[in-house]
């Protein structure tokens, strides 16, 4: 849209707050914004051509249309510029990363209330918690909750008058220990309003309180010689202070606070938050923008704050910046700080985003797919090292003859073909698979040792328990069993064996880590029958050569390695056979290929 253009339109535009959407000729959103005055705003990306960037003089160029919507105040400008970017994402816009809704941790509004987690905020009075940066660390605290305060799962409506008619019946959540059968009136509402009230302290930090109340009901039943119920709340104490002792305690003074930090670069911004309550840090997450406008590091930290605080149920009072910026929020308190504890916040919160770039710079981001995947593999095994490096065995045989086997090594989760390595067995004789994995294992990393390399984090052998016990036996003999990890797959089940355990691990068919595992044992098994054939192949080509009278394996391999095949010898010309074994032998094996009898002269 040119200038004149917009002169015309320019009388038309309010003096008040709103929102500014830009379109171009095909009617697709370009870009919105927010202003405490439409005129003057929409006006100065209008303004002479040298005072704005080339990035916005493009999206200049590009308007065709520009439509508004009024609000009442300048804060209600920025929840809707929120929302509309979210919805439609407009190409100039500034855009987090990741936009996904955070998870938030729901106190269900109903007769002894459910616990669980949640990505969606129903308006019916329920209580949400949150929102947290992961779900995987929801539910690491959703199941620290359940080992405290056995509480339903159940979906069930429990009112007095189902639970008197009898309705309902216990399930196997009240047998293994999971529920304490309110559904039945084995547990009172008031005894359950107490687990949820303490559940309710502990998720908003306040679980000194909660460690405080619980010592004084053990001192209670001590008192009075309840011993069991004295050491069932012992128990509870123990977790609840080792899960107290992984907070990040910062000052107990801080009740409800906000920290945000942000390293600002030409094409996007981290910016880091922390959510600071009751001394504790309980939340921790860095973001990551992609800018398209060269926006101002004021203005991406004002966007992430605003996307942040529009998904918390209870917004702090206080957000401490590294900087002033301008923030339309009724009855919040902007502190930059210079000294003290909560300048130590902002250091906290800075070393954080440091961590996450540094890991980005590492070529090791958090986004990575393989990177991702070899830490679930990790946790999956219970590994004491991430698995980098991986080795996987198998062997190949028909009836016993021609044994053979193949290692394949993967790195970073990928296969590293120039170090896979073919095996023939030496040592055994006939079909024995295990003497086979027990000759390999020892060869392989006999010779690793000799070389001073690297030893892998993982080794995987295609099989069962046979398999492992004789690769264990080989890494015993060369003393390295406490330096790597082995464990087996077995084909039948996809069932996992370590030396440690009798019993198979088991781990879900469609986890990521799994099918890493099976990716590595089709392709040890595909290498090893691919050896293996190649293998039979030549032994049945030899055999078929030494067939022929005075054809020993010298001329055997001379003309194998200038033919390649018996078919190409067979069809060779008896000169052609001549260039390379000579005239007599030549006639041998062409009259033999073509049944003549040889030439008595």
């Amino acid at each position: 849209m040119d200038l004149e253009v917009f002169k015309q339109i320019e009388p038309g535009l309010p003096d008040s707050p709103g929102v500014y959407k830009f379109h171009d000729k095909h009617g697709a959103l370009l870009y919105v914004g927010k202003a405490k005055n439409l005129k003057k705003r929409v006006a100065s990306y209008f303004q002479k051509q040298k005072y704005i960037t080339g990035k916005t003089r493009l999206l200049v160029n590009s308007i065709a249309d520009i439509q508004y919507t009024l609000v009442n105040t300048e804060q209600d400008a920025l929840l809707l510029e929120n929302t509309l970017i979210k919805k439609h994402q407009p190409r100039y816009n500034i855009q987090l990363k990741d936009d996904k809704s955070f998870p938030f941790i729901c106190i269900k509004k109903e007769r002894f209330p459910r616990v669980f987690l949640t990505r969606t905020l129903v308006p019916d009075g329920s209580e949400y918690l949150g929102p947290y940066t992961s779900v995987k660390k929801v539910r690491k605290i959703l199941n620290f909750i359940k080992t405290l305060f056995p509480l339903r799962t159940c979906t069930y409506n429990l009112s007095q008058k189902n639970i008197e008619a009898g309705k309902f019946k216990l399930c196997l959540e009240y047998h293994i220990g999971n529920c304490r059968g309110p559904c039945e009136s084995l547990e009172t509402e008031e005894d359950y309003g107490e687990s949820i009230r303490q559940i309710r302290n502990i998720l908003k930090g306040n679980t000194h309180k909660v460690i405080r109340e619980l010592k004084g009901r053990m001192d209670t039943y001590a008192k009075a010689y309840q011993f069991e119920q004295a050491n069932d709340i012992k128990e509870k104490l123990a977790i609840l202070e080792n899960y107290q002792s992984k907070s990040t305690v910062v000052n107990a003074a801080f009740k409800n606070i906000d920290v945000f930090t942000i390293d600002d670069g030409e094409k996007r911004a981290y910016v880091n938050h922390l959510k600071i309550q009751n001394g504790a840090v309980t939340q921790d997450k860095t973001m990551e923008l992609s800018k398209k406008l060269g926006e101002a590091k004021e203005e991406a930290l004002g966007f992430a704050i605003n996307a942040i605080r529009q998904e918390q149920a209870e917004p702090a009072p206080e957000i401490i910046l590294p900087f002033p910026i301008e923030l339309p929020f009724d009855q919040v308190r902007l502190t930059v700080p210079r000294i003290g504890d909560k300048k130590l916040l902002l250091a906290l919160s800075r070393k954080n985003l440091n961590y996450y770039k540094s890991r980005k710079m590492a070529n090791v981001p958090a986004t990575n797919r393989n990177y991702q995947i070899l830490e679930q593999l990790q946790k999956d095994l219970v590994l004491n090292q991430l698995p980098e490096h991986i080795e996987c065995f198998d062997n190949s045989n028909f009836q016993g003859d021609f044994p053979v086997a193949s290692m394949v090594v993967f790195r970073q989760g990928k296969p590293s073909k120039k170090d896979y390595r073919h095996f023939n067995i030496k040592s055994v004789e006939g079909p024995d698979d295990f003497g086979s994995m027990r000759e390999i294992v020892f060869r392989r990393y006999r010779r690793l040792l000799e070389e001073a390399e690297s030893l892998p984090q993982l080794i995987l052998i295609d099989g069962g328990k046979g398999q492992l016990s004789a690769a264990v036996e080989s890494l015993v003999e060369l003393n390295i069993i406490d330096k790597v990890q082995v464990i087996a797959i077995a084909k039948k089940l996809e069932e996992l064996y370590r030396p440690s355990d009798p019993d198979p691990l088991h781990i879900s068919k469609k986890s990521s880590s799994l099918k890493l595992l099976q990716q590595l044992r089709n392709e040890a098994h595909r290498f090893a029958i691919t050896f293996h054939r190649s293998k039979r192949s030549k032994a049945t080509i030899g055999s078929e050569l030494a067939a022929i009278p005075g054809i020993g394996q010298k001329t055997q391999d001379l003309l194998l390695k200038r033919f390649r095949s018996v078919k190409k010898i067979r069809e060779a010309t008896e000169e052609e056979l001549t260039a390379v074994i000579g005239k007599h032998k030549a006639a041998v094996v062409h009259n033999y290929y073509n049944n003549k009898r040889p030439d008595p002269n």
